[in-house]
């Protein structure tokens, strides 16, 4: 039995003053991660009344993130720690991730915005701070640290004219951050009056005599009862586990799935405004993801259980476009031990392929699509040792040193010469040794990477033994973790959701990775909370400005029906 939440086609209404409606509001929103929950907060202080809905208890993949947002142009964090940055700066370093998956009107409206809506996060609770870590670089600030290099700012080839800045601002919290952004958010949509459904999937979209979107029917699990309970435990100890026993966490979702299937009540909720589809990506989806991004089905998958493609799919049953479905973001970090990417990277015929200086997702991207997801981190007996060294005493995260430390102190491959180590790993030989002599001569006479590592990042790979430790998606101790980008299309001034035609389809919106968005080209961290952000108040601004259609019954009149 599969665990994803099943889609029907909509439900059409010719009459949706004479339907039986158990709850009626302006804006449904149907996700409450952080998209969700900005879409909600937004639409609510510009004057709609909300119902937000989630399968579970609200959360997702924003709750189980690191809590990091992408944020610039000169935030107060930025300033206190001395760096000058500009909204004209960001966009021409964002310009090289996003590669024109928006508009650049839009790139420049998220970054024009992006100060305020940081100062907007923070007006809701969640505290930012300004200190870096040494260095600069790392894939997750250690404790005590909370901005940082979260991209490829540094790297020689996404660099341009404006002195580079750094822009992950880590949520201030015990532990993951996205736990505690997620909360402060929750307590706001709470604080504002409103409302929530939780344990209630939506099933399917309902439309009108013209197609417009007018409200959706949710399958709720009735509340205070044992089914719901259960349903509550065993969904959360699936998230909490997942990281250690996925195929246990898997089982645990076909009981969930099945306690939603047996108990769960059907309710239609009437949206007169437009339904929010925030219901994040399809990483958990693992038919969407074989049909749609094959090269990604052995990574290890990062999000929640409600990441499996619920909005997409309630999208399409009304003809809603989609887009970048095969876009993954693959997480190959090799940042820290920081002397792990002074070493190179060689694909499985020991050829380099990619500068190791770059973000975890450039790389993980580059192994996925073009080395059938196989490499090899190659390193000397002192680039080894160093980062033994590192992942002891450089205060580092368990879930950082641990899995470095087993790999090159149990699972890596040695060599007394190049030529030996490329035996024992079925590598070319010749081929190896060409490339890292060339590393190694373009380091002895001051001249530029082969592959644009800068100075800083450049060692020689030249005293034996040598270490070559599988870094590939099969790692057992080390897993390429994994999350979608693609989804619905949408208007970007509005979130609208679009059509094939391109044309908005009334009554509907997206926001988060449901929806085409900043990060859906290639990912870097804190860009999909920054676009959550930015995405969900474009939404909720918008639905809450709608004017009613002339024909539509009034909230009146249909809260007078449901009694």
């Amino acid at each position: 039995m599969s665990y994803t939440t099943e889609i029907l086609p909509p439900i059409h209404i010719e009459r949706p003053e004479s339907a039986q409606w158990g709850k009626v509001c302006d804006v449904l929103v149907i996700g409450w991660g952080a998209a969700g929950a900005c879409t909600a907060l937004e639409a609510k202080a510009n004057g709609a009344d909300v119902i937000i809905a989630d399968r579970f208890d609200g959360g997702g993949a924003s709750a189980k993130s690191g809590g990091v947002v992408y944020a610039g142009g000169g935030t107060t964090q930025q300033q206190n720690a001395g760096y000058e940055d500009s909204p004209e700066a960001m966009f021409e370093y964002l310009k090289h991730e996003t590669q024109g998956v928006i508009s650049d009107e839009t790139l420049k409206r998220f970054c024009n915005q992006s100060r305020d809506n940081l100062t907007w996060l923070e007006s809701k609770g969640t505290p930012y701070s300004h200190e870096v870590p040494p260095g600069g670089k790392t894939s997750y600030p250690p404790v005590g640290y909370y901005l940082y290099y979260s991209g490829n700012e540094q790297v020689p080839a996404y660099q341009s004219s404006y002195p580079h800045a750094p822009r992950g601002h880590r949520t201030v919290g015990k532990g993951h951050g996205g736990m505690v952004l997620y909360h402060h958010l929750k307590e706001a949509c709470l604080k504002e009056g409103i409302k929530t459904m939780t344990q209630s999937a939506a099933r399917r979209l309902v439309i009108d005599d013209s197609g417009q979107v007018i409200g959706a029917e949710m399958m709720c699990i009735p509340a205070d009862t044992p089914e719901a309970r259960l349903h509550h435990k065993l969904s959360a100890r699936a998230e909490k586990l997942q990281n250690l026993s996925p195929a246990y966490c898997d089982r645990l979702r076909r009981r969930v799935a099945d306690i939603e299937q047996q108990h769960a009540k059907p309710m239609l909720v009437r949206a007169l405004k437009g339904v929010a589809l925030t219901t994040g990506g399809f990483i958990f989806n693992r038919e969407l993801l074989k049909q749609q991004a094959p090269k990604y089905t052995r990574n290890f998958k990062i999000g929640a259980t409600g990441c499996d493609g619920s909005g997409v799919r309630l999208g399409a049953s009304v003809d809603a476009s989609s887009d970048r479905m095969d876009r993954v973001s693959a997480w190959r970090f090799i940042n820290p031990p920081g002397y792990w990417p002074k070493g190179i990277v060689v694909n499985s015929q020991g050829k380099r392929f990619c500068n190791e200086e770059v973000y975890g997702a450039t790389l993980g991207y580059e192994m996925c699509e073009h080395q059938e997801g196989k490499a090899w981190l190659v390193l000397d007996k002192n680039l080894r040792w160093a980062s033994i060294k590192q992942c002891l005493f450089g205060g580092y995260w368990w879930f950082q040193s641990v899995p470095a430390l087993v790999l090159m102190i149990l699972g890596a491959r040695k060599g007394k010469t190049l030529e030996a180590l490329a035996a024992r790993c079925g590598m070319d030989a010749e081929a190896f040794k060409r490339d890292i002599d060339a590393y190694n001569q373009a380091i002895a006479h001051g001249e530029v990477d082969p592959f644009g590592k800068s100075k800083d990042y450049s060692l020689p790979v030249k005293q034996g033994p040598f270490y070559a430790l599988d870094i590939s998606v099969k790692s057992p101790v080390f897993p390429l973790g994994s999350l979608t980008l693609g989804g619905m299309k949408v208007n970007e001034e509005t979130g609208q959701v679009l059509d094939d035609h391109g044309n908005g389809i009334n009554g509907l919106y997206a926001a988060g990775r449901a929806a085409i968005g900043i990060p859906s080209n290639l990912y870097i961290s804190g860009l999909s909370l920054a676009d959550c952000v930015f995405s969900g108040r474009r939404a909720g601004q918008s639905m809450a400005g709608l004017e009613k259609k002339k024909s539509s019954v009034s909230k009146p009149q249909i809260e007078a029906a449901v009694g």
